[in-house]
């Protein structure tokens, strides 16, 4: 799940961070990081649009 995905990635990001890894690393797992929650919130945003016209469609 995209959710697990993301908390690997903080883990493996915040750990290179306190072992003090080379710049290029922490920065690529950085964009990595930054590429899955924008993924995740564009699912979450998808789910609440298709919920909404469910709901108009109820109303109608």
């Amino acid at each position: 799940m995209l959710n697990d995905e993301i908390c690997k990635l903080r883990d493996k990001l915040n750990k290179s961070i306190e072992d003090g890894e080379e710049y290029s690393v922490v920065y690529q797992l950085s964009i990595e990081l930054d590429e899955l929650i924008a993924k995740y919130y564009k699912n979450n945003e998808n789910k609440k649009s298709k919920k909404k016209k469910g709901e108009e469609k109820i109303l109608e």
